[in-house]
């Protein structure tokens, strides 16, 4: 195999292309090497033609996810900004230009929409607020009230799992709680379903989301919540299976979200790997779900499944959906990529967040733009920052630089970097806007393949100085 495994070769039997035409994007060179001319931001109708090499057309890959018999495409669409930030149509333009456009999956999660919502009223501006009291009440079965108090805007809502000042969530407002799946689901409707691979995930250990069960103090990834995630999802979904059901986050304690280093002060009894796996064949046997994977998971969570899997003839893990990126690469790197490599347990990874919610694009460089006040980063204070509040905005400009230098936009080096990884199986990418889906679709097929050998030395090179810049 010449050093490399057959289920990541570009001319591997696992990876298959789709023909589809890609109109060639517009060209625009940049003047002089300032912050300011390293912002090639995300406009609408614009994008950019490589110069690193004559104008290419190389359509989307396919490849086998893990152990399971999916051929998913290097592109997966992640709908994590539908509800709140796009509407129902814009939701649907955008599902509607993957798909038609070689994406094959997407991925959503029981999370995006009501566990947002749990700071919806109050805390949109992190202005403060002591109590928060809400009352569900909509089609997604959560009709008990809940009462939710923060004595700091910024207070993890996970207990030091998931809070404002990490990935999740998103501040929402009431009335668009709930709405991601429900506009999937109104798409799909008019969609060959067995066309698409369509993932979604289980919340892990929570004290404060509990209102997302009817009878729970705490989400705890057990039999009993697993299966009622599942049956409210497919409900959502108006689906009767899941493609891929991945546990969103353990149900151990885990560092995460910027979190290096392991507390083992925060240890705690967690359900057992097997009685986890256990209500997966269960539903798998129910026909409810196809394959399983985890998320932002470690390399002892991912052994321990796949030792009890083998031992007790549970069903595998296929895939790991961890971030990954040019600024958040060390955690991967390190030991997970031995653990997934598919001689040793062959576990596809889902890489989330290849443009570092957005800031690898630059448009975050200059607070006081457009683009990034549009930007999530803003409307959401708080939210994802790490990418901001630490040194990897000083990493980042000299990325910007990097791709300047080799006639790339900041796009095209950040998902051409994800793309090229021999280790990677398909990178989640969300999109607010059709254009800005089309820019990174082309970056995948319009530039390079893979990237020359000149462009990854740099990236080493400055990976060597900032290996680890989104911890805080």
């Amino acid at each position: 195999m010449s050093g490399r495994c057959s289920f990541f070769s570009p001319s591997s039997s696992d990876i298959t292309s789709l023909s589809h035409s890609i109109t060639p994007s517009l060209s625009l060179s940049l003047s002089l090497p300032t912050t300011k001319t390293l912002l090639r931001r995300r406009k609408t109708g614009s994008s950019f033609k490589p110069l690193v090499c004559a104008a290419i057309n190389n359509p989307l890959q396919y490849r086998k996810l893990g152990d399971s018999d999916l051929n998913i495409s290097e592109i997966t669409l992640g709908t994590m900004t539908f509800g709140e930030q796009n509407t129902e149509k814009e939701s649907h333009d955008i599902l509607n230009y993957a798909f038609d456009n070689g994406i094959n999956a997407l991925d959503t999660a029981e999370a995006y929409d009501p566990i947002r919502n749990l700071i919806a009223s109050g805390l949109t501006d992190c202005g403060g607020v002591s109590e928060t009291e809400t009352i569900l009440e909509y089609e997604l079965g959560l009709t008990q009230p809940y009462k939710i108090g923060f004595s700091n805007p910024l207070e993890d809502v996970f207990n030091g799992h998931v809070g404002l000042n990490s990935e999740y969530p998103i501040p929402m407002k009431k009335e668009t709680q709930g709405k991601t799946d429900l506009y999937i689901a109104s798409w799909l409707k008019s969609q060959s379903r067995d066309k698409i691979i369509l993932a979604t995930k289980v919340c892990g250990y929570s004290e404060r989301a509990s209102y997302l069960r009817d009878n729970a103090d705490i989400l705890r990834v057990d039999t009993a919540n697993i299966k009622e995630s599942v049956e409210k999802s497919l409900k959502r979904l108006g689906t009767d299976y899941i493609d891929l059901l991945q546990i969103h986050w353990p149900d151990r304690y885990v560092p995460l979200f910027g979190e290096y280093s392991y507390d083992s002060s925060k240890w705690r009894p967690s359900v057992p790997f097997v009685e986890q796996l256990q209500a997966f064949q269960e539903l798998i046997n129910e026909g409810k779900v196809r394959y399983i994977g985890v998320s932002n998971e470690t390399s002892y969570g991912v052994m321990e499944f796949v030792h009890a899997a083998k031992v007790e003839g549970l069903p595998k893990i296929v895939s790991i959906q961890n971030s990954y990126s040019l600024v958040v690469r060390s955690r991967f790197e390190v030991d997970l990529v031995e653990v997934c490599h598919p001689k040793n347990c062959n576990i596809g990874l889902l890489s989330y967040s290849p443009l570092g919610g957005g800031s690898l694009t630059g448009k975050y460089i200059d607070i006081n733009s457009a683009a990034a006040k549009r930007g999530r980063l803003n409307l959401f204070p708080g939210y994802m920052e790490r990418y901001n509040k630490s040194i990897a905005r000083e990493a980042t400009i000299k990325y910007l630089e990097l791709a300047e230098k080799h006639g790339l936009t900041p796009v095209q080096l950040a998902l051409g970097f994800a793309r090229d990884r021999p280790f990677m199986t398909s990178s989640i990418i969300g999109a607010t806007s059709v254009e800005q889906l089309k820019e990174d679709i082309d970056a995948f097929t319009t530039t390079e393949r893979p990237l020359p050998a000149e462009v990854f030395a740099d990236i080493e090179a400055i990976f060597k100085r900032y290996k680890d810049p989104t911890i805080l």
